[in-house]
């Protein structure tokens, strides 16, 4: 992992992108690192889109605004690529997540993108498949996790556990550690 880590997650308010950016960065807290985990809302309302952050880093973390440059832009929501500041602040090494049921290759085609890497993920899917409910965060999670390389699924899956046992039922606990596992495995890349 390189030394500062920016990630930037775009959806729908209800998405769980708060969570997930919170997740990812407890996770990486665990194993040593410094973060910042933090969202962005418009209109308070479910189905608003809304952003959030985390950062994760080898070394104190001194910035403290949004993220204007990210190395990889999460979309839970693939409307969400119509809006025109999704892909703000691209550069040619950014990693692009979606959650959808195209190929790597169709959505770089859609977006005209010549630089980057792409992923996909059918998120919901595997969200429902698993808990019954299309938040896809956990399921992105599981494929960020993949590409990132740190933390490590295990790091997560602890963390996950810590933090939605008590609040969940054990069903819900063990349908999003599936989610995340699948995701893991099922990610594809260009």
């Amino acid at each position: 992992m390189q030394e500062l880590v920016e990630i930037r997650w775009h959806a729908r308010a209800g998405q769980g992108a708060k969570s997930a950016a919170y997740l990812l960065a407890e996770s990486a807290l665990g194993a040593g690192k410094y973060i910042q985990a933090f969202p962005e809302y418009g209109p308070e309302r479910m189905g608003a889109p809304m952003k959030a952050y985390t950062r994760i880093s080898s070394k104190p973390i001194r910035i403290h605004s949004q993220i204007t440059n990210p190395d990889i832009i999460v979309v839970l929501d693939p409307s969400l690529l119509k809006i025109k500041d999704t892909l703000d602040g691209w550069k040619e090494t950014s990693v692009l997540i979606v959650n959808t049921n195209k190929s790597p290759k169709e959505i770089r085609e859609s977006l005209g993108l010549r630089s980057g890497k792409v992923y996909t993920l059918d998120a919901t899917r595997i969200a429902l498949d698993t808990i019954g409910r299309n938040i896809p965060n956990t399921p992105l999670l599981g494929a960020l996790i993949r590409i990132m390389g740190s933390p490590t699924l295990d790091e997560v899956l602890e963390e996950l556990k810590h933090k939605f046992s008590g609040r969940f039922s054990e069903k819900i606990v063990q349908g999003n550690i599936e989610a995340v596992r699948r995701a893991y495995e099922e990610v594809q890349s260009e």
